[in-house]
């Protein structure tokens, strides 16, 4: 593997950068050390944290779900080398082409619910963590903060949030939260379970 110095992303847990892998277009996504914790008590945090990130995009990807396909895991480095996604992200889409909002946003109903289907929570299920592909499909990634065994007030979080990116991010957007939320709910299996829980979490943000 070229370890090439390419950064893509840097955040308070992790460094993206882009590199190859045999030969083809890659990223790598490293967990950064943190000096305030026990180094042995570091080490496990980040490898465990490493192997349930690439758990829950194999997950993903068995359920039909587009997640970027895995190349390599070193757990001793925390790194995951993974296929680079070409295309551009939802966010920039709704934000400088709003005639195709519907679109993306059945394509997100749909892909969202294959995803809570198969018990998987994403944990920051927004725009900016979402890409078209050239073929059309819309890629999930960064699902570090998810969970293979979710439970229904997981599942309602990442609604929340996803509502919530709409709010802000995204408003004027209405029709097409309306969009991706019908797409949502007829492909979701006991949806209105979750469209309960996340009437809750949001009635909880009102009072806290």
């Amino acid at each position: 593997m070229d370890n090439g110095t390419d950064i893509l992303g840097r955040g308070a847990e992790a460094t993206v950068y882009r590199t190859t892998y045999l030969g083809r277009d890659a990223v790598v996504k490293t967990r950064i050390p943190k000096g305030y914790r026990h180094s042995g008590l570091d080490m496990h945090l980040r490898s465990m944290r490493t192997k349930n990130e690439a758990r829950i995009m194999i997950d993903a990807r068995k359920a039909g779900v587009r997640t970027p396909v895995i190349y390599d895991i070193d757990v001793k480095k925390c790194d995951i080398t993974m296929e680079f996604i070409s295309g551009r992200k939802i966010k920039d889409i709704l934000d400088d082409e709003p005639s195709k909002a519907n679109e993306m946003c059945g394509k997100i109903g749909v892909a969202v619910a294959k995803l809570h289907n198969a018990g998987i929570s994403h944990g920051d299920l927004t725009t900016s963590n979402m890409i078209l592909t050239p073929d059309g499909e819309i890629c999930l990634f960064d699902l570090s903060l998810g969970t293979t065994l979710a439970e229904t007030e997981d599942l309602g979080v990442d609604i929340h949030l996803l509502q919530r990116a709409f709010t802000s991010a995204h408003s004027g957007l209405d029709d097409s939260l309306d969009v991706l939320m019908d797409a949502y709910t007829k492909n979701m299996n006991d949806a209105q379970s979750i469209l309960k829980r996340v009437d809750d979490i949001r009635g909880r943000g009102r009072y806290t």
